[in-house]
């Protein structure tokens, strides 16, 4: 009994301490918990990185600071290379799956270690370790002491016990020292090899593994050999273990360290300024950028215009025609260039579009039916109401085909057909469509607009335009796969297919014939310059891309000399060139199956099979739509605006035309012309002209109202006239000039260029100087002109 004492002794002293020992670990762990909960970890905020555009491929665009202005890109166990992961876990701590945040071992060795050697042999902290002293770092100072390790510890704890392992790993990517401003194994990539943490090599996976030990001492952009010799300790280390083979290692020594200079991202920089302001909260930004493509644009644009004047800029988009979506963005001629307003994005500002709205208003024309693609149109100075259009270069050609005056982009021909057509009508049909309009002071469209009266934005141009290419279907760029695809028809399929025609044949600048299908690629291409040379445009197409170019001023002044023909477009040719795919855009789509090719004559403009000769006098091969052949526009206002047959009766024995009275017998027979409009006549031949008028009227035969055509004659010089300056004057010759025989407005043109306009009998005053010979053109709006030469000495 007395032997059993001790041990129930013990027992018993055991069973009195186990209430104190169990209140007592309750009082441990609500100790911790209450210190937890008044010293918790500062972990970081939701999305508390650097915002990363990146191109479509991941390469970053442009990258931006967080509040501190660290550069920290997003990363976790899935985006980094494997081998990176290998080398950082095996390196740096191999059990961090398994120990609860600190590991006893390697603290043990670490210490025993240092006070054996008096040195740092290895450390003995964990990775959950080191993101403690990481997230710590900015709250206190960086000096090594017991008490800041054993915080270390503490916190590591807490680390585990608040994320999983997964998380504490994501934070150490993430936010890992690598020398300056550059936090996180893939910001840290990026800056030093140019490439994404994926890809990395064995070796490169070495070297920003063992880098945030030290990176100030180990920039491999400022201490290549320090670099160097660390990754080739992990490249060792890795052998040791078994976890890379002596061969693999071996190779992986050879590779140089070579690292690029330090620097952040800057491409597409006004599209990534522009995502991240419309994506605030997002950490990283896909775009559908090729970063190829846009480093090889930025620096083409750059160098192209950089011999423009002071405070001009540039601006470039391409669009993938598919999808829509955008391959390359230049907002500015070089972004940060203070002279050149670098900062303004030119894609999404308001200007002049000038004359590329011009394709639109004809395939609308062709889908009313109004016109088809050689309709006779009139390029003649005329008025329309209080507005009187003039051509570019104030010349005039008289009468064009439809797809010529498209061609050429002549203003009078574009004004009457939105005359026809509605300003107001087409300016909602096209908003419709994703082209929006914008007018000073809320005025109603007017027929100014097609002439760039209006403001437009240059993404949404492109994206207008681009229906040429898809079906008459007209789409919004997109800058991220995200962005919804929003498609809005602007024209029938047919119309389309007939103006991209129309734009396709147009041959490049400096080409006397087409060039070669076979090589390159089939354009589609307009251009435009705004009113006093503040905005040059060209905007064209191939198969798969559109192009759109504008070259000007932000602030809006004037670059005199600058239009889109010698400005922009060169341009636009070498982007299309350089384009993928082009040999594919090389051949030539055929038309719908409601679109065919016809003959048709003028001035009728109507189907050739059938006329009789008289009336067709030129035949032309028009596309046509739906089978409809819509004749020449009618008369606008005179009886002497007419294209039409003309039908009367002459007298078979004289040749002259015979009206419903006459006082004598004659023997008549039925005869036909066709007229031409009456603003086209100076531009005509003898010949023509003589085939288009009446015969006269028999002597005994009453007046039928059909001769009341105005004979028109310039008072003030006469024809042939020689022109001299006074002997010793230096001054041009003035005269003062009239026309008589109307009271109706004339327009008068010096060598096919309007010089000026004036009413009825009134004078126009002018200084001829121009040595050489000339011709002076006086046209009333009837259709009656006349004209004379003259010469002026030097």
């Amino acid at each position: 009994m007395r032997e059993d004492m001790p041990a129930r002794s013990s027992m018993t002293r055991i069973r009195r301490l186990l209430p104190w020992l169990r209140w007592g670990c309750v009082a441990l762990l609500s100790s911790l918990l209450l210190l937890d909960l008044v010293f918790p970890p500062q972990l970081p905020k939701a999305r508390d990185t650097s915002t990363l555009v990146v191109a479509r491929d991941g390469t970053p665009l442009r990258a931006f600071a967080d509040a501190d202005g660290v550069w920290r890109y997003p990363a976790t166990p899935e985006s980094v290379s494997p081998l990176y992961l290998e080398a950082l876990l095996h390196y740096e701590d191999r059990w961090f799956w398994r120990h609860p945040g600190v590991n006893p071992i390697a603290l043990l060795r670490a210490g025993g270690q240092l006070l054996t050697s008096g040195e740092v042999v290895s450390g003995g902290s964990t990775l959950t370790m080191q993101v403690a002293r990481i997230l710590d770092a900015k709250r206190t100072s960086h000096t090594r002491t017991p008490f800041r390790k054993l915080r270390q510890i503490l916190r590591a704890l807490q680390l585990e016990a608040h994320l999983s392992k997964r998380e504490i790993l994501i934070l150490y990517l993430e936010r890992a020292p690598y020398g300056g401003t550059i936090e996180g194994v893939e910001a840290a990539s990026w800056a030093y090899l140019g490439k994404p943490a994926s890809r990395l090599s064995m070796a490169e996976a070495a070297l920003l593994a063992v880098l945030p030990q030290s990176p100030s001492r180990r920039r491999p952009d400022r201490h290549p050999e320090a670099a160097q010799a660390a990754r080739d300790k992990v490249l060792d280390r890795m052998a040791a273990l078994g976890v890379w083979s002596r061969a693999e290692v071996d190779d992986a020594r050879i590779e140089p360290v070579v690292s690029r200079q330090l620097q952040s991202p800057m491409t597409a920089a006004l599209l990534a300024q522009r995502l991240r302001a419309a994506h605030p909260k997002a950490a990283r930004i896909v775009s559908t950028i090729d970063p190829n493509l846009q480093r090889t644009l930025e620096e083409r644009v750059a160098a192209y215009f950089s011999t423009l004047p002071e405070r001009t800029s540039a601006a470039l988009l391409v669009v993938d025609n598919a999808t829509m979506e955008a391959r390359a963005y230049v907002g500015s001629l070089r972004f940060g260039d203070e002279a050149r307003l670098g900062h303004v994005d030119m894609v999404q500002a308001w200007r002049s579009p000038g004359s590329t709205l011009k394709p639109f208003l004809y395939g609308m024309a062709i889908d009313d039916g109004l016109i088809h693609s050689e309709s006779l149109l009139i390029d003649a100075p005329q008025n329309f109401g209080d507005y009187r259009p003039g051509n570019f270069g104030e010349s005039f050609n008289g009468p064009v085909g439809a797809a010529q005056a498209l061609r050429l982009s002549l203003n009078v021909p574009a004004v009457d057909l939105l005359d026809r057509v509605g300003p107001q009508r087409f300016a909602a049909r096209i908003d419709h469509a994703g082209l929006a309009l914008k007018f000073p002071d809320d005025a109603k469209p007017n027929l100014a607009l097609i002439l760039g009266g209006t403001g437009a934005r240059l993404e949404d141009l492109v994206g207008a335009h681009a229906a040429f290419n898809r079906n008459g279907i007209a789409g919004r760029v997109r800058y991220t796969p995200r962005d919804a695809a929003i498609d809005r028809r602007v024209l029938s399929p047919g119309a389309a297919w007939i103006v991209r025609e129309i734009l396709e044949s147009n041959p490049r600048p400096g080409e006397l014939e087409q060039y070669d299908r076979g090589t390159r690629p089939r354009v589609a291409w307009k251009t435009g310059t705004s009113y006093g040379f503040r905005d040059a445009w060209a905007v064209g197409g191939t198969r798969r891309y559109t192009v759109g170019v504008w070259v000007g001023r932000p602030d809006g002044t004037p670059l005199p000399g600058q239009y889109g023909a010698i400005t922009a477009l060169p341009l636009l040719f070498e982007v299309v060139d350089a384009l993928p795919g082009g040999n594919r855009d090389a051949a030539r789509v055929p038309p719908p199956a409601n679109v065919a090719e016809i003959d048709i004559c003028w001035p009728l403009g109507i189907a050739a099979e059938g006329l009789p000769a008289s009336l067709c006098q030129r035949r032309r091969k028009a596309w046509t739509l739906d089978g409809v052949v819509p004749p020449t526009f009618a008369e606008r206002g005179a009886r002497l605006w007419n294209a039409g047959r003309e039908r009367f009766e002459i007298d078979t024995d004289t040749g002259r035309r015979v009206s419903a009275v006459c006082s004598l017998p004659h023997r008549v027979e039925p005869r036909e012309i066709a007229r031409w409009p009456a603003l086209a006549s100076p531009w005509l031949s003898a010949e023509t002209r003589h085939a288009s008028i009446l015969p006269p009227l028999a002597d005994d035969c009453m007046a039928d109202g059909r001769d009341a055509d105005e004979e028109l004659r310039i008072d003030g010089m006469n024809d042939g006239a020689t022109l001299a300056r006074a002997p010793g004057s230096v001054h041009a010759v003035r005269l003062s000039l009239r026309a008589l025989g109307t009271e109706r407005n004339v327009q008068w043109l010096l060598d096919g260029r309007w010089i000026g306009e004036t009413a009825g009998r009134a004078t126009l005053v002018r200084d001829f100087g121009e040595p050489g010979a000339h011709t002076l053109t006086a046209l009333a709006d009837s259709g009656a002109w006349t004209r004379i030469e003259f010469r002026v000495l030097e």
